[in-house]
């Protein structure tokens, strides 16, 4: 309710529309007594560097920033789209419980309802909170989706064992201690203290929730991101221990790495859709996609030389744009010519 009332959600007013009610899952779903979070693994299953597979998949996601003129996507949103391959998975959970104790109240959510998810999860003691906010598990660093089955019957509560009861417990020094790699890592520097994060500041919010016109002063920080930024948890040294996803459902799909941003800018609707059907990325729709490559193509213009002969195809993918019917393209367009 303090991060709410300080604003930090931005323009994500579903944040504050529920109320109490995010921190009351009986509330939310009547009946429930118990609630099982699982975790799911997203990295995907290979690394390819130069053409080899590598086991330095920070590395390899760290020289994609060195490459202005090629479009970074999250690693999380290249493949199939998570709420659905994890909403399938404890959906097939469920049915294995109910085969064996009968029939019984549930529902599933995987980022999809007012739930907080990392304090079930941290209590459930799958880890601790991260001072990215994000959870952080000793034997999986933080790069894994969180869902949760809600049950209509009473489970014996997790045994939270003394050493895991520390690991659990909010501020716990001992496993994050004075290390601050993910504050000084972000580039909008939206970490403002450990566990608080304004979300205005924050290029995944930029890139994905914010339906807007991106603040001038945080468009040439953004760099070549166009949907979401995994900065803070390349930073993050337990990120060391993260675990390969043995589902093809988070293998990249085609197009969406080592991609000339000039290519993604020259997708039409049609084929944005095409190919981001069943993908996370879908749901900014063509808009958006095209605002947050403009503000890329503007920064890989000012990250070259005026007589470099790779600015030209840019600026002709921009000015190509000019007369955009969103006024949304439009702006970014101009702003990024001006670049």
């Amino acid at each position: 309710m303090q991060w709410l009332a300080a604003g930090f959600h931005g323009s994500m007013a579903y944040m504050a529309a529920h109320g109490v009610k995010r921190a009351r899952p009986a509330q939310l779903v009547p009946g429930t007594v118990s609630i099982i979070t699982a975790r799911l693994d997203y990295l995907p299953r290979q690394a390819v560097r130069d053409g080899c597979v590598t086991t330095d998949w920070r590395g390899v996601e760290r020289a994609r920033l060195a490459h202005p003129q090629e479009g970074i996507i999250s690693i999380y949103a290249r493949g199939r789209d998570y709420h659905k391959v994890m909403r399938q998975r404890l959906q097939a959970l469920q049915q294995r419980i109910a085969a064996a104790i009968g029939p019984f109240g549930h529902r599933v959510f995987s980022d999809s309802a007012p739930v907080l998810e990392v304090e079930l999860a941290r209590r459930a003691a799958l880890g601790w909170r991260g001072k990215h906010t994000l959870l952080i598990a000793r034997e999986a660093g933080s790069m894994f989706f969180l869902g949760e089955l809600f049950v209509d019957f009473a489970l014996p509560a997790t045994a939270i064992s003394p050493p895991a009861r520390a690991r659990a417990a909010p501020n716990a020094a001992g496993l994050c201690g004075r290390c601050r790699a993910c504050l000084d890592a972000c580039p909008t520097q939206a970490i403002i203290a450990p566990e608080r994060l304004d979300a205005r500041r924050c290029i995944s919010y930029l890139t994905i929730e914010h339906d807007g016109s991106i603040p001038t002063a945080l468009r040439p920080l953004i760099g070549n991101r166009i949907y979401g930024c995994d900065d803070c948890q390349l930073a993050c040294p337990w990120n060391k221990f993260a675990c390969r996803s043995p589902l093809p459902d988070f293998d990249p799909r085609p197009g969406l790495t080592r991609t000339a941003l000039t290519d993604l800018f020259a997708w039409d609707e049609p084929e944005f859709l095409r190919r981001t059907e069943g993908c996370a990325i879908r749901r900014i729709g063509h808009p958006r996609w095209l605002r947050n490559i403009a503000v890329a193509l503007g920064n890989a213009l000012a990250a070259l030389p005026p007589d470099d002969p790779r600015r030209a195809p840019l600026m002709a993918a921009l000015t190509a744009r000019m007369a955009h019917p969103h006024p949304l393209v439009r702006e970014h367009v101009r702003w990024a010519l001006a670049r």
